[in-house]
This record gives structure tokens, C-alpha cells and sequence, in this order.
């Protein structure tokens, strides 16, 4: 096993060893620098995540990766925070990992070739696409209540949506912005996407 190293965490486990498979020997005894939440405290990677697939929420994200990843990262990052069931890459298979801060260890992560073969996938499971772009006659987000089964869709970084995407696409949302800029970056645009599903369904985070 490769334990992620942080400045944060805690030293070893002190006193007798839980009796408890979700626990790992090693991180017991050399203690527990993962940026993980206190609950997942010294359990196995394999056991975090079958804990969040009990309650993992039901939106999807998807990013197009055409040109370049300098987003991709922040989102896998931020739809670990928000829970999401899956992302989608849409693209290019490579991303830059860095990013993501090793969250994609306990984050889905899906990857499809074409625009074509990611609207099939979602159609097949009756996900209604909703693209988030500031494009004309996209509707304000503030305003709307988002699905609540959906896959959230962003857009290359620069050029936004592709056309094949736009048009999949079953409804289309703005963020809005009131600074002289005319877009925020993707990674941005998702967790502001995510946090206003939040609003609408999530109840709080465990304790």
C-alpha cells in the first residue's frame, strides 16, 4: 500500500489495535497523514471507499478533455467533497492527477472516447444532460432547481462546450458573474454547479 502524505493527520494508534477490518496495520502503526475526514481515520482506502458508495448522491459529473486538463484535477476534487456518483471524462483518457490532491482514490472516475458514446451511456440510464455554460439562451442556475438525477456537463476550459455537446445537452444553465471577466474556469463552474444540487436535495454531512 501507498500511504498519501500530508502536512495533516495523526501520529500512530495508541494503545491495543482496534479489531476491525475497515483498519490498516500499517497506517495504525505509522499512523494516518491522509487529508481524509476524522471518521475515515486509519480504515483501509478500500473501506472509505465502500463507505461512500452507501451514500453517494445521485448526480454525475462530466468534463470534455479534447485540448488540455488544467481543471480536471479541481473537479474530481470537488466532486469528492460534494459526492458525486461518478465523473465522466469525455476525451482524451489522460488528465493530470495532481490536481485532484488524491481524491480520485475515492472518486468513480469513467472515461468515454467520444461525446457520442457518453450521451448513449447516460440515455441508457435515463440521465438527463445539463450543461453548465454561459452560453445564449442558457437559463440562470440562481434561479432553478437542478434535477435531481442529472449529469452536471462542463466544457473544455476556453472554448466552453463543444457544439456535439451543446447539442446533447437537455437543458443549459449560466452561472452569473459581475466583474469584468466574461467566464470563471471549469473547476470553479463545478463546484458552484455541485453546491447548488446540494442546496436543493443533501441533507447535512455526517458527523
Amino acid at each position: 500500500m501507498t500511504v498519501e502524505q500530508f502536512d495533516v493527520g495523526v501520529g500512530p494508534w495508541r494503545g491495543d489495535p482496534p479489531d476491525d477490518p475497515r483498519y490498516d496495520p500499517l497506517l495504525l502503526a505509522e499512523g494516518d497523514r491522509r487529508n481524509v475526514v476524522d471518521r475515515y481515520r486509519y480504515w483501509r482506502r478500500e473501506a472509505v471507499v465502500a463507505d461512500l458508495d452507501q451514500r453517494r448522491h445521485d448526480f454525475h459529473v462530466a468534463i470534455e478533455n479534447w485540448q488540455h486538463d488544467l481543471n480536471i484535477g479541481t473537479v474530481v476534487r470537488n466532486a469528492n467533497a460534494f459526492l458525486a456518483a461518478e465523473v465522466h471524462i469525455v476525451g482524451r483518457r489522460r488528465w493530470n492527477r495532481r490536481g485532484a490532491m488524491v481524491t480520485d482514490r475515492y472518486q468513480h472516475v469513467r472515461h468515454h472516447e467520444t461525446i457520442d458514446e457518453f450521451v448513449a451511456w447516460a440515455a441508457q440510464g435515463g440521465l438527463p444532460l445539463v450543461g453548465i455554460d454561459n452560453l445564449p439562451g442558457s437559463r440562470p442556475l440562481e434561479s432553478t432547481t437542478l434535477p435531481r438525477r442529472c449529469v452536471l456537463l462542463f466544457g473544455q476550459e476556453g472554448p466552453g462546450l463543444s457544439d456535439a455537446a451543446r447539442v446533447a445537452c437537455d437543458e443549459l444553465f449560466s452561472i452569473a458573474q459581475y466583474g469584468s471577466t466574461r467566464s470563471i474556469n471549469a473547476g470553479v463552474a463545478s463546484g458552484i454547479a455541485m453546491h447548488a444540487w446540494i442546496r436543493a436535495y443533501a441533507g447535512p454531512p455526517p458527523g
